[in-house]
């Protein structure tokens, strides 16, 4: 099976990639993963993405720029890939059912995936109290009281984010001192809806239908407590998408495919977009901006590598006749 341009990954980065691919005729073909339309999919409620007055359904949002992609000649495949062969043109790459793909062009969109915490009631609760993004979901914690796990950058922005409709917020931190930047502390430690509960960790999220409590323990006199609490937002890091990719694109020390702000990889033909690239500000807007961009830059690509064939043709024709 070939494809001229292929895509791993089908959330907002890729699907735009390849919305923008099928309308330059290239017939993209995507191959979904294990999560068709990524985790926006998962999310109940988007309010935040550009021309939905009313908000929209996560799953929604995804299904619809997959079929406007298809109206423009898209196709879509169920698989994994499990193997990816870059030494050669065009690419090779092998799915979990053991069929073989070949693509002129790559666009990596695999995403990122939250770092979970890795306790009891924890899966059971996803997207019933259980949240990783606050953006996406902080207005439904309007006038609730909630938790948030951790003590870098991204759990004092986010919990910041958060006062803005919730009651109160509890910050719950394994070590007795922040590791984010010295403005964010200040802006938290100044902030009355905020408190904390130092030396600590979720032990366990507690409820039936929804988020009710989480058990907590101090790590240096080993009590536990039961907090009673609507919502948890655990922000310990996101893991890149990225391990099939090693030795075959650069990537950063944390994993993250590097790219050349115009969403090219270290090799010619491979580009990536979305949260396998991006970790500062993971919004479904932002990965479909970078899944255009990819899009583009692949047609770009093919285009250019046309006309260089055609060139290299037309040299060896007038060389031969002379």
């Amino acid at each position: 099976m070939h494809s001229q341009v292929v895509i791993i990954g089908s959330g907002p980065a890729g699907l735009t990639a390849a919305l923008y691919a099928a309308r330059a005729s290239l017939e993209p073909l995507v191959v979904r993963g294990l999560q068709p339309g990524g985790l926006i999919a998962t999310t109940s409620e988007v309010e935040n993405y550009p021309g939905f007055v009313e908000g929209i359904g996560g799953f929604e949002l995804a299904d619809n720029i997959e079929k406007q992609a298809a109206r423009f000649g898209a196709q879509y495949k169920d698989a994994l890939i499990t193997k990816i062969d870059a030494t050669q043109r065009p690419f090779v790459l092998t799915t979990d059912g053991d069929e073989t793909i070949t693509a002129d062009a790559l666009i990596i969109s695999t995403g990122a995936s939250p770092r979970k915490l890795g306790v009891p009631g924890e899966e059971r609760l996803a997207n019933r109290g259980v949240s990783y993004c606050a953006t996406c979901d902080g207005f439904f914690f309007r006038g609730k009281k909630v938790v948030v796990v951790g003590g870098g950058n991204s759990a004092l922005d986010e919990g910041l984010f958060l006062t803005r409709y919730v009651d109160e917020l509890i910050i719950i931190h394994r070590r007795d001192s922040l590791r984010a930047d010295l403005v964010l502390q200040d802006r938290v430690f100044s902030n009355p809806k905020i408190r904390f509960i130092w030396d600590s960790t979720v032990e366990e999220i507690v409820g039936e239908e929804k988020v009710t409590a989480v058990r907590v323990k101090n790590l240096k006199t080993g009590a536990t407590e039961e907090v009673a609490v609507d919502g948890v937002f655990p922000y310990i890091g996101h893991i890149p998408n990225s391990s099939l990719f090693q030795g075959i694109v650069n990537l950063d020390s944390d994993g993250y495919i590097l790219t050349d702000g115009r969403t090219r990889t270290s090799v010619p033909g491979i580009f990536a977009a979305g949260d396998v690239v991006d970790h500062v500000y993971r919004q479904a807007i932002t990965s479909a901006a970078q899944g255009c961009q990819a899009g583009m830059e692949a047609a770009w690509y093919l285009a250019e590598q046309e006309h260089v064939a055609k060139k290299l043709a037309e040299a060896g024709n007038c060389s031969h006749l002379g």
